[in-house]
């Protein structure tokens, strides 16, 4: 997604993922993810030759983007759909073939073909008017708007509806920037809903919080800078405490990206806030760990999929007790100093970079349930990467950002009991879709800890835990590497920008389906995981 709120403040219809025809077995084995473009024209032939499938309706065309092959030659084509020449947002879908090119099912929150007036009644002008004046309109701070509003068909919702995209800029209420999309009926004038799209939250580094880390960096003469060339050249930068301005926010016009980091050698930081690199190095470890847990464990190279490394800013703004990713890069706040540190710990750097691997595979729409799913990704690979790093100074565990919270050490959110924080929810509801993001992400976050650590009291990483079930069950965990490894699969071959969790139960069935296979350990732990916290 491009940017999405602070990850701190930290669709609708059934899932028609028509898997009547089972995922072949040959998924079990590993897979081979890459962005294969030939036979793409026989992908949208296929599907366009089952009508029913393909919600086909006049006027209505196809954009292939990613594929995924599987070892078994089984292909999974990710596609964006049209609907005479308009995007239709909410209208992505995935088609599985199997190694004969033959349609297997489709992933997709499109629950029937669309018929939709494509005349707007209602102006550019008074949709913009309307998108200023709504209630998070009227919660940012130094709001603009930039650009023409879209014609859009927004499907999203229940029953699509032709509507006006109005872009906006300004400040979240903790000085995070926003870039707000603001959906207004072209034929009414009312404001369908409104989305946030700013997501918050070698040498030798001496960082904050993960000690003495080797972090990969370039020497160019004499002169070490904190670029790494094994992680897709990704720099780091001091912000020097500016913040972006509405133009950069908005259309990435004018943007500072702070200044380089150097150093006479290959040390960077003194493990304290009095060295102004010490943020830097705990930023450049982050990133590299990531980038090698989406790899080695799951086959994906780098957030972008394509070898190509993220940006990441330190120090940025003053007190600001954030971070966020803005579709491009990174960006930590230092926090206030005396109840929040720099917010660069590894759980962060491993949210924050999970957002930018959500957006590229199942672009989870940051509102709604889709959008707790879009939280509850980050916080649990962003949880997987401080387990995969091991670092003994930052031991794995389910609390978020822990370390950076100086007065209580108990971070933002927990994933064991998400309710025990006073605002998330540990079990789903009907009004789960209304809850902030970051709350109702703990829906998503109670089912995976249930998944991979079970029910009951334990301590892990010297931290205690203890996860209660929302229908009285007793679960039985199956591991962190297998929980880690369906969700993913889930993300990048089966969840569409729409999916809620009904859905997500769904493609997290079929993922384990295909990793483990049907009645597994692992499927049946799933569907007990998930109805435990009130998905059935």
């Amino acid at each position: 997604m491009r940017n999405t709120p602070a990850w701190a403040a930290l669709g609708v219809a059934t899932l028609a993922t028509s898997l009547a025809l089972t995922a072949p077995a040959g998924a079990q084995t590993a897979q081979t993810a890459q962005t294969a473009q030939h036979k793409s024209d026989d992908a949208v032939t296929t599907l366009q030759s089952h009508p029913k499938a393909a919600r086909a309706s006049d006027g209505q065309a196809f954009k292939v983007g990613q594929t995924i092959v599987d070892a078994d030659g089984t292909r999974h084509v990710r596609m964006q759909r049209t609907y005479h020449g308009l995007e239709v947002v909410g209208g992505d879908l995935v088609v599985h073939q199997d190694a004969a090119g033959d349609l297997e099912g489709v992933s997709q929150t499109l629950a029937k073909a669309l018929s939709v007036n494509t005349t707007a009644t209602v102006g550019k002008a008074l949709a913009k008017t309307r998108a200023l004046g709504s209630k998070v309109a009227q919660s940012i701070t130094k709001l603009d708007v930039k650009g023409a509003p879209a014609l859009v068909v927004d499907a999203t919702i229940a029953s699509p509806r032709l509507a006006w995209r109005v872009m906006s800029s300004g400040h979240q209420a903790d000085g995070t920037p926003s870039r707000l999309a603001t959906y207004v009926d072209a034929t009414t004038g009312k404001v369908i809903r409104s989305e946030q799209q700013i997501i918050n939250v070698d040498g030798q580094g001496q960082t904050l919080y993960s000690g003495t880390a080797t972090i990969p960096v370039t020497k160019s003469g004499s002169t070490y800078t904190l670029t790494d060339p094994v992680h897709g050249n990704g720099v780091t930068t001091d912000m020097g405490n500016k913040t972006d301005s509405i133009l950069c926010t908005l259309l990435g016009l004018g943007c500072t990206n702070g200044t380089k980091i150097t150093s006479t050698d290959n040390v960077f930081g003194n493990g304290s806030n009095s060295d102004r690199q010490t943020a830097a190095a705990d930023a450049v470890y982050g990133a590299a760990e990531t980038w090698d847990y989406f790899k080695n464990v799951h086959g994906r190279n780098g957030i972008f999929g394509d070898g190509s490394g993220a940006p990441s800013r330190v120090h940025y703004g003053n007190d600001y007790v954030n971070a966020f990713w803005d579709g491009e890069k990174m960006t930590y706040g230092d926090g206030d100093g005396s109840e929040f540190g720099p917010l660069v710990s590894l759980d962060v750097s491993g949210h924050e970079m999970s957002h930018g691997v959500t957006e590229h595979t199942a672009g989870l729409t940051y509102s709604g349930e889709s959008g707790g799913l879009n939280e509850a990704t980050s916080d649990i690979f962003g949880t997987m990467v401080e387990f995969y790093a091991a670092n003994s100074n930052d031991p794995g565990d389910y609390y978020i950002g822990e370390e950076f919270d100086l007065k209580n050490h108990a971070g933002f959110r927990r994933m064991d009991d998400p309710a025990k924080d006073g605002a998330s929810q540990s079990c789903w509801s009907t009004d789960t879709k209304n809850v902030d993001v970051h709350y109702s992400s703990g829906v998503g976050n109670h089912f995976f800890y249930l998944l991979a650590e079970g029910s009951g009291a334990k301590t892990i990483g010297g931290k205690a835990h203890n996860s209660p079930t929302c229908n009285g069950s007793t679960i039985t965990g199956v591991g962190r590497d297998a929980a880690a490894k369906i969700w993913f699969r889930a993300l990048d071959v089966y969840m569409t920008s729409s999916t809620n969790y009904a859905q997500a139960r769904t493609a997290t069935l079929n993922a384990a389906k295909d990793l483990y296979g049907q009645g597994s350990a692992q499927y049946n732990t799933v569907a007990a995981a998930w109805s435990a916290v009130s998905v059935n």
